[in-house]
């Protein structure tokens, strides 16, 4: 397992569940859009404080953020 991948495609799918933008989602957790942006394209590791701040604002638990997909 690739846990950037799988937090990646994951936080996209959530966001696109909620029907946000990156920008818009960007917002909603104080983060900038190209940050969203190189999370989702698996070009950053992300801090743990972050990944609260996403989950939050997707309204998801943090660790289903690292649930692979099969």
């Amino acid at each position: 397992m690739d846990i950037v991948r799988v937090f990646g495609k994951n936080l996209r799918k959530y966001r696109m569940q909620s029907n946000l933008s990156q920008e818009s989602l960007a917002e909603r957790c104080g983060l900038h859009r190209t940050y969203i942006s190189s999370v989702e394209c698996f070009q950053r590791n992300i801090s743990i404080e972050n990944v609260q701040r996403i989950a939050q604002a997707l309204g998801v638990e943090p660790y289903q953020l690292f649930i692979e997909d099969k």
